[in-house]
């Protein structure tokens, strides 16, 4: 009798320590840049559905200078599950794979009791692991009643499956709390979501079809920009890409219906690609304010919400129109800068800004240091916990950044891979996928939208000497070996 007595106590003294131990609600979605969170200013911010953003906002910490090391999806992924820069984790390239053997924050926080989870987009070729339930899109998935793949049914590429009807986010929100509810509730959970929107196509639910449909919306600084006159050594990706493809694709691979731009001259052209990609883009990323809401929801009603810590990021940032450019891969701050909000399950919060320089590999540190597990010594990036709640004390070995590095791997004319370094003022770049040194040089301070290229002007003196020999310093500190 003594021993069930026992055993009886044990189960319930482990059951309330899994009440008090915080559970991790990470929330990825794609390209859902900083431009069109609405809680960064800019000239979207009054046109964005965003009132479950700015709730969880209202009860978080926003990051003002979260980064990402390498603008891609495949590997900003790998690199905030590893906490590590591409040149360790392998995963350079969009058609890389993150191999099952690399240790990732999942792989931590099941060994530390946490009962864990993966739905929605994946991204990373090879089987999850680290993962007690995983239910994936294959690669990109798709807008509309999507694939899913769990355990049962995996195989490799885009095989295997079963399809759900919907739009993809509410499935894979609809799957997130269902997993919630039959999960094992002695256990604390760090459940992955991540969504699709809004990468391109920049497709969305029905409901918000005609959001936005009567406006017209403002355009950034910059969207004309003359890359000759703004001296880039490079031709980007301009809008011009992405109307081809609306006209040749709009009513079938994009939303909406027939789009021409037949006798427009360039800027009226570019002006209303510009309308048609912006808006829909605002659609899908409604459609992620809804699928926050529902998950908050969920958590209040069952009383979760308290002791769950719950982040939300993108992958990246994007390009809506600045320098007269779509998409990401770029140093440039649109595709850099990595929008963050977290909320701690710690009542006495330090902040509700933070400007420090931080990386996206900070968040496996951070989130096995806010509770309270160890961090793994393969890990590059550093904790960053103490700067969110006033009880921290695990990262007291954080240091402020002074700048950070940044490489873009994959090659190509338009696009060439460069590395570079960003301090609080300057940015560095070059564009070494050019042959030999095409050096970017932009003040942050006098030119925040990097529209002049300053390099040729000051590359004699002493202080550009000395940013160069800081970006080779991070290039020795982070071991990437050119």
């Amino acid at each position: 009798m003594k021993g069930v007595r026992l055993l009886i106590f044990l189960g319930w003294t482990w059951s309330a320590m899994a009440q008090k131990q915080p559970n991790v609600l990470f929330i990825l979605s794609d390209d859902h840049t900083a431009q069109a969170w609405g809680i960064y200013g800019g000239v979207l911010s009054d046109f964005v559905k965003n009132e479950n953003i700015k709730a969880l906002a209202e009860d978080g910490v926003v990051l003002d200078n979260m980064f990402c090391t390498n603008s891609i999806c495949v590997p900003s992924r790998a690199s905030i599950l590893t906490g590590q820069y591409s040149h360790r984790n392998g995963v350079y390239l969009l058609s890389d794979a993150l191999e099952s053997s690399v240790k990732t924050v999942a792989h931590a926080m099941q060994e530390g009791g946490y009962e864990t989870a993966l739905v929605g987009k994946w991204h990373l070729k090879k089987e999850p692991a680290g993962f007690d339930y995983y239910m994936v899109l294959p690669g990109q998935g798709r807008y509309h009643n999507p694939i899913l793949k769990t355990v049962e049914n995996w195989q490799d590429g885009d095989r295997g499956g079963v399809e759900y009807q919907g739009y993809v986010d509410d499935v894979i929100t609809e799957q997130s709390i269902k997993w919630l509810k039959e999960r094992d509730s002695d256990q604390p959970f760090f459940l992955c979501t991540q969504f699709k929107a809004t990468h391109e196509p920049f497709d969305y639910p029905e409901r918000h079809r005609d959001f936005l449909a009567e406006v017209t919306l403002p355009f950034p600084e910059g969207i004309h920009e003359d890359l000759n006159e703004s001296g880039k050594v490079h031709t980007g990706w301009p809008l011009e890409i992405l109307g081809g493809r609306f006209e040749q694709f709009a009513g079938g691979r994009y939303p909406g219906g027939p789009f021409s731009l037949e006798g427009l001259e360039q800027r009226a052209a570019r002006e209303k690609t510009y309308q048609k990609f912006v808006k829909d883009f605002l659609r899908a990323g409604a459609a992620i304010d809804d699928q926050i809401g529902k998950l908050i929801s969920y958590l209040k009603a069952e009383g979760l919400y308290e002791n769950t810590i719950i982040i939300y990021t993108s992958d990246q940032g994007y390009f809506l129109g600045e320098h007269g450019f779509f998409d990401k891969r770029f140093i440039y701050e649109p595709s850099l800068r990595m929008p963050t909000v977290i909320k701690t399950a710690d009542a006495g919060l330090k902040a509700s800004r933070v400007n420090d320089m931080l990386l996206n590999i900070d968040f496996a540190p951070t989130i096995l240091s806010l509770v309270g597990l160890t961090v793994p010594a393969s890990m590059q990036g550093q904790s960053f916990d103490r700067l969110l709640t006033l009880g921290s004390k695990s990262s007291q070995s954080y240091k402020k950044r002074e700048s950070i590095y940044y490489r873009y791997w994959t090659n190509s004319d338009q696009r060439p891979a460069h590395y570079g370094i960003r301090t609080q003022r300057y940015k560095l770049v070059n564009f070494y996928g050019l042959g030999g040194e095409h050096w970017e040089l932009y003040d942050l301070e006098l030119d925040p939208d990097e529209g002049n290229n300053i390099y040729a002007l000051y590359e004699q003196e002493n202080w550009v000497a000395e940013l160069k020999r800081k970006l080779m310093m991070e290039q020795d500190r982070v071991g990437d070996d050119l």
